[in-house]
């Protein structure tokens, strides 16, 4: 299951290359561009075999399908409530007391590397202001 593959590396690629946080669709539109031949269930097979590999992180929108982003370095999302659309968001976050509080309420461990913080963009924002005028 963790064997190298062209088409995995092709997958990776695709999503390293894209910022934007794209779904399994989404990666599946970009990566037949580049190989033609390759089959839906084999993009969604292999986006899962990353994710599992910690190769890429799973981002679970609150609009919409999940989503997917290269963990080349730590950081966390902010989601926005209105549109769905994700921003990397540097923050250092003091992930070892979170993980005691979090232990200490709920008695159980949780996910401590995928902080999502959601909000509203400033491109939604803009738009509310707008029609409220």
């Amino acid at each position: 299951m963790n064997n190298y593959s062209k088409q995995r590396e092709a997958i990776l690629e695709v999503i390293k290359e894209n910022l934007i946080h794209p779904t399994a669709e989404e990666i599946y539109e970009l990566v037949i561009k580049k190989e033609p031949q390759i089959s839906k269930s084999t993009v969604y097979r292999n986006i899962n075999i990353l994710f599992e590999l910690g190769e890429i992180k799973k981002i679970k929108s609150a609009i919409g399908p999940d989503r997917y982003d290269y963990s080349y370095k730590k950081h966390s999302h902010i989601i926005c409530e209105k549109c769905g659309q994700i921003f990397d968001f540097d923050y250092n976050f003091d992930n070892k007391n979170i993980l005691k509080k979090a232990i200490e309420q709920i008695g159980k461990k949780i996910d401590i590397d995928n902080i999502v913080i959601y909000g509203i963009c400033e491109n939604c924002k803009s738009k509310n202001k707008i029609k409220e005028e």
